[in-house]
């Protein structure tokens, strides 16, 4: 009779926390009315406002051995980042004098956050790894990739191709063996970021309905469970065939917030099954717990098949073996900053189209590719005048990780003279 009871009491506890848990988190809320989430998160004594209102992630505390940040009325948040690398991340931010700019590190298995770490060189400092304005730009090939090999192209389907460089115009979209000098397979223009590649293929293979599927199955559109608020990536795809063929390719029409995008990676790296990520272990007030975070690896969706994401991913380690990040993670003779760990990640460049800029950087990405631990997302806003890209941090975030594990022949960057300055 008292185990019905507790049984009782337990449900009804779950009845009452079920309305202050985040209204998006559906699979969650459905777990917690089942009864099967006790590794999920729980609110440990009822307070008003629910535990995890007006938790501020801008200005974590990282000083001591366990991250903190502070909530409303004085609570305090203890964190799953792990303060060296949210000093990493800020210090290269820094250092690189980056006028705004966000760092978020995930851990691939259990979906807890190793860095989240927002900076602002001027002005106000506010969560930019929460806020989804920066235009998603060439980061978004990943959603076109995966979405061609649904439709059924191979990373070794190639394409021929001329133009579009910084645009592409109509002619571009046209096949003209006279004029096409240039063949890539999916897998180079992926590393290489070839816009018009992506632009043709998509247009001949794709219908605007697949599209949005796959973007919203990744994230694009959609409220995505977590502890915070964060923004929603935001999805507008063309009808007409140029604008829809320029969206695939990464050419607006999308915002991508740094959350988002460890998310995407993250769920790459799964093998295409999202999994809840969590920044929060427990809340306090003055008079003890109040709120616990999820405990266990929880999965949401599965976003797209194994195959489909081994695919992408085959496709994504070419951007560091052989395309636009090659330089970040190789030293001038060649050389990898991460010896016998291969990356699989994707840069994105765009200017937003304003008189004062900024000039966006991305690199979205996780590593070892085929035995992922770790996934990572970088933006960078700069100026006309830049030191760093997101690929150049992204590269030394993922050597101080690999070098605080221990992996041979990855040194930490911080324990070198010159810091990020080394390149």
């Amino acid at each position: 009779m008292r185990q019905w009871i507790a049984i009782g009491a337990a449900v009804g506890l779950v009845a009452v926390t079920l309305p202050l848990l985040r209204g998006q988190d559906e699979k969650l809320s459905a777990l917690l009315s089942k009864g099967e989430a006790a590794d999920g998160p729980q609110i440990t004594r009822l307070v008003t406002p629910p535990p995890l209102t007006a938790l501020d992630l801008s200005r974590i505390d990282d000083r001591g051995e366990v991250a903190t940040a502070q909530a409303h009325g004085g609570r305090s948040a203890e964190l799953t980042v792990t303060p060296k690398y949210q000093r990493a991340a800020m210090g290269f931010m820094r250092s690189g004098r980056v006028p705004e700019g966000a760092v978020v590190m995930t851990d691939i298995r259990t979906g807890d956050v190793l860095a989240w770490a927002s900076y602002v060189d001027e002005g106000k400092l506010h969560d930019i790894a929460s806020e989804a304005t920066a235009p998603s730009a060439s980061v978004f090939k990943v959603v076109t990739g995966a979405a061609l090999i649904e439709a059924g192209l191979t990373p070794s389907t190639k394409q021929c191709y001329s133009g579009g460089e910084h645009s592409i115009r109509a002619a571009d979209m046209v096949d003209n063996k006279r004029r096409d000098k240039y063949c890539a397979t999916l897998t180079q223009a992926m590393g290489r970021s070839i816009n018009t590649v992506f632009a043709r293929l998509a247009a001949k293979n794709l219908e605007r309905s697949k599209l949005i599927d796959m973007a919203e199955r990744l994230g694009w559109g959609k409220d995505i469970p977590f502890d915070t608020p964060v923004a929603t990536s935001h999805l507008n795809i063309p009808e007409d065939e140029l604008g829809f063929a320029r969206t695939a390719a990464g050419f607006w029409n999308t915002t991508l917030s740094p959350f988002q995008g460890a998310n995407l990676a993250t769920t790459v790296a799964n093998g295409g099954e999202m999994i809840r990520l969590r920044v929060v272990k427990s809340v306090k007030d003055e008079s003890g717990e109040i709120y616990r975070g999820s405990m266990g690896r929880q999965v949401l969706n599965r976003a797209m098949s194994e195959e489909t994401a081994q695919a992408v991913t085959s496709m994504m380690e070419d951007t560091v073996d052989n395309g636009t990040s090659y330089r970040s993670f190789h030293d001038k003779s060649g050389r990898p900053y991460l010896p016998g760990i291969r990356v699989a990640g994707k840069t994105g460049t765009l200017t937003k189209p304003t008189p004062e800029g900024p000039f966006y950087t991305w690199f979205v990405g996780f590593a070892p590719s085929r035995k992922p631990e770790v996934a990572i997302s970088v933006l960078v806003a700069n100026g006309a005048k830049w030191r760093v890209k997101a690929t150049n941090v992204a590269c030394d975030m993922l050597r101080v990780y690999f070098a605080d594990k221990g992996v041979p022949g990855v040194s930490n960057p911080n324990e070198r003279v010159g810091s990020t300055a080394q390149r």
